[in-house]
């Protein structure tokens, strides 16, 4: 509701509309945390209609965009994904933006990609795991996040061991 009054109080500034902020560089904090879940959605290489949807809704959520701002935001994720060399070109950035909840909830929305398909690849579970050890975020704390969005999302883990 906020940004809508803030679009309309724009759309009345002498000269016309304000132009839309649909560019977001490499450095943005936002470009890192989706590049994160650009990565997780394709570390399978698969990338599912429900993967992207959700990132999109997780996206739009967290960073309180309207459409074609998420639109735009994820454009630039991905063309900075697949600049990077790894996922390390984007922790750094989200380690300095964020404090430990912060990152806390970077993995929490690492999970909610991964697990949209319903399903868990070893592949998309090594990296949200090396990527919270990155981010500072206690393995008991990964391991409770795992699990409660696995449970919200209805995906069966395996037992320790397999």
């Amino acid at each position: 509701m906020l940004a809508r009054l803030q679009r309309l109080i724009r759309g009345f500034t002498p000269g016309g509309p304000a132009k839309p902020r649909y560019v977001f560089d490499e450095t943005d904090h936002r470009v890192a945390a989706a590049g994160l879940l650009v990565y997780a959605m394709n570390v399978d290489g698969v990338q599912s209609p429900a993967e992207k949807k959700r990132v999109e809704s997780l996206i739009q959520e967290r960073f309180s965009l309207d459409a074609d701002e998420t639109r735009a935001l994820l454009a630039a994720a991905d063309k900075r994904n697949r600049d990077a060399l790894d996922f390390n070109d984007f922790t750094g950035i989200v380690k300095r933006a964020y404090n430990l909840e912060g990152r806390e909830r970077i993995i929490e929305m690492m999970w909610e990609t991964v697990f949209a398909d319903k399903a868990l690849h070893e592949f998309e579970d090594n990296l949200v795991w090396r990527v919270a050890e990155e981010l500072g975020v206690p393995a008991q704390t990964r391991n409770a996040i795992r699990n409660r969005v696995a449970e919200h999302n209805g995906v069966t883990l395996p037992e320790a061991g397999e």
